[in-house]
């Protein structure tokens, strides 16, 4: 009797041993998955041309873009605020930014200033851009809403 608890035992013990190496095997797999995404190559550039932006450390409500006909909006303070540019595109990755309007007058943009852009990667609904207004340059990540 003792001998079959005993083999019971190492039964179930061998069991959950075997579950849990093919539970971390399949965790180890989804993260070489995701790891292995490689960006785009070459970038698609055309994901800025049209859509919703959001940053990638900023919720909706402190910053998001809207992008149709060349115009870029970008609104801040809850959507209260905003600055809107016309895109210039220079090739598939590179436009300036002029900027039309502003609504807040304490913002240091002013009409007239012009943004250099560069979509330097995407991948998937990514954008990695450059920005550069006189000698400052500026790299952020857009997530394009679907």
């Amino acid at each position: 009797m003792k001998g079959i608890k005993t083999i019971s035992v190492a039964a179930l013990f061998l069991g959950i041993f075997q579950i849990n190496a093919q539970k971390k095997e399949t965790d180890t797999k989804k993260k070489e998955e995701v790891q292995q995404k490689s960006v785009d190559n070459p970038p698609k550039c055309s994901n800025i041309k049209e859509g919703t932006f959001l940053r990638s450390n900023y919720p909706k409500n402190l910053w998001y873009m809207t992008v149709k006909d060349n115009v870029q909006t970008e609104y801040y303070n809850d959507g209260k605020d905003f600055v809107k540019s016309t895109m210039v595109f220079i090739d598939d990755c590179n436009y300036k930014s002029i900027v039309l309007e502003k609504t807040e007058k304490e913002n240091l943009i002013k009409v007239g200033d012009v943004f250099s852009n560069k979509i330097v990667a995407t991948q998937d609904n990514y954008l990695k851009v450059e920005t550069k207004i006189d000698n400052d340059q500026y790299s952020f990540v857009l997530i394009k809403e679907k």
